[in-house]
């Protein structure tokens, strides 16, 4: 009997040995996220059930089953995932942040008409570097409580967007914009491009969240020749180019007029296919077209809010992607869209051209969440680097919440991502690591300063459209 007690003892003692020998090899980290479902966004990736992401130095390192997560690392935060589902975060690919403070200012109008008699003449009277702080303050606390972690911008005064954008902890392609025309803070086209240049080499390599860029406005705003400087700078400073293609009729009987061509022929001869262009819109481009950006390192970014809004047209997205053009997503400026939901933007380009061409596998929940995480992040100009979750990856990460009736009962994770879910489900956002939202709160931003800013600013604005 007293043999027995002590060989229980023994193997008792051996037992928490061989414990303490485990949790000892186990791997320090940062952080694990768990999800009742996890959706890799990798091509040949089912979605992981009771899954969890593995995160340190603001890197995936692991993804798999939580149980083999646990397994292999003791991680200094846990980041519970009952009822939610763990997936990349948002990639919006084509936006004007500041243009929040513009939202619902002047709607229901032709493009041309809203830009010509009502944008261009309120940023001309209003736009400084303190509205640009506000309205970006404005556009970041919106998109990461929709879930979206990088975004491409084109504005004015880009180090301000630039600094606010590393202040909330986002990720961003920031274009600083040119124009021939006078905008605000230029005369015309000289000093826009002079600026955007020096920008490009402020911030090139100055923080790992901004990714400096140049933005020619559109081919019926840049002359050729000028377009021509923009494309031969960013080659030269090997930095993206951020520009409106083909968005509206308008605008290719315009450049066709003018140059004998469309705007993606003109462009392509401008380096456009060859270097990293982000395309927003692409609306009307031709089947020759469509071939041109197959292959090319040119991304088109749908709006399909704006584009409809604006009457501008639908574009041709599953011909785009047939053709094996990288296609993203796009919200446009909260003043033409009139948000930055980009559930809003996957649910309708999944739906829209099942719709217009009356053809329901067109465009399936799949390809839409793909445009608006792995694939729209190499639209958008960001590269491999996020908007899937595997090892190596930055740790740009989401948690939406499946717990509403409306998710009831789940047997395609993706299907209700794409057709059921709203911003309003997200409830934990992570960049490059860091945690910037928990349980649906923003911990980045000071919330009741911005609303006041914005107030100030919308009080003087209000005072101007009576």
């Amino acid at each position: 009997m007293a043999f027995l007690k002590g060989f229980a003892g023994f193997a008792s003692f051996v037992a928490v040995l061989t414990m303490d020998l485990q949790a000892q090899e186990k791997q320090a980290i940062d952080m694990i996220v768990y999800g009742d479902h996890v959706v890799t966004m990798q091509a040949d990736d089912a979605p992981i059930q009771d899954g969890a992401v593995a995160v340190h130095d603001g890197e995936i390192i692991a993804v798999g089953k939580a149980g083999m997560i646990d397994a292999a690392y003791n991680a200094e935060r846990s980041i519970n995932g009952k009822g939610k589902v763990v997936l990349p975060g948002l990639v919006n690919g084509h936006t004007h942040s500041a243009m929040v403070l513009f939202r619902g200012m002047a709607d229901d109008l032709p493009l041309m008409t809203w830009l010509q008699d009502y944008i261009f003449p309120m940023e001309g009277r209003y736009v400084d570097a303190s509205l640009v702080e506000a309205g970006s303050e404005l556009a970041c606390w919106e998109m990461i409580k929709s879930g979206v972690t990088s975004f491409v911008d084109m504005y004015f005064y880009p180090d301000t967007i630039s600094d606010v954008v590393v202040r909330c902890g986002m990720r961003a392609v920031v274009a600083a914009p040119m124009i021939d025309y006078p905008s605000p803070g230029f005369e015309g086209w000289s000093d826009s491009f002079d600026a955007g240049v020096a920008f490009v080499k402020r911030w090139k390599g100055k923080h790992p969240r901004i990714i400096p860029a140049l933005a020619p406005h559109a081919p019926y705003t840049v002359s050729k020749e000028h377009l021509d400087s923009a494309f031969k700078a960013a080659r030269d400073l090997a930095v993206p180019v951020s520009i409106h293609v083909a968005e509206d009729l308008a605008e290719v009987e315009f450049v066709n007029e003018r140059y004998g061509k469309s705007s993606i022929e003109l462009l392509s001869e401008l380096g456009m296919l060859t270097q990293s262009t982000i395309a927003a819109h692409v609306v009307w481009p031709s089947d020759s077209d469509i071939v041109k950006l197959a292959g090319s390192k040119a991304g088109a970014i749908h709006n399909p809010t704006s584009n409809m809004k604006a009457a501008a047209g639908i574009s041709p997205v599953p011909k785009m992607l047939e053709a094996g053009v990288t296609v993203g997503l796009g919200t446009d400026g909260a003043a033409s869209n009139n948000d930055l939901n980009l559930w809003q933007e996957m649910r309708f380009a999944a739906l829209l051209h099942k719709g217009v061409n009356r053809d329901a596998t067109l465009v399936s929940s799949y390809q839409a969440l793909d445009m608006a995480t792995r694939m729209g992040a190499r639209a958008a100009g960001f590269g491999d680097n996020i908007g899937s979750l595997k090892p190596g990856s930055r740790a740009d990460i989401i948690q939406v919440s499946f717990e509403s009736p409306r998710f009831e009962p789940t047997y395609n994770v993706v299907s209700h991502l794409v057709y059921v879910a709203t911003a309003a489900d997200v409830k934990t956002s992570i960049i490059d690591g860091q945690l910037v939202m928990l349980n649906g709160k923003v911990m980045t931003i000071d919330i009741e300063q911005v609303r006041q800013k914005i107030e100030l600013i919308a009080d003087k604005v209000r005072a101007d459209i009576k």
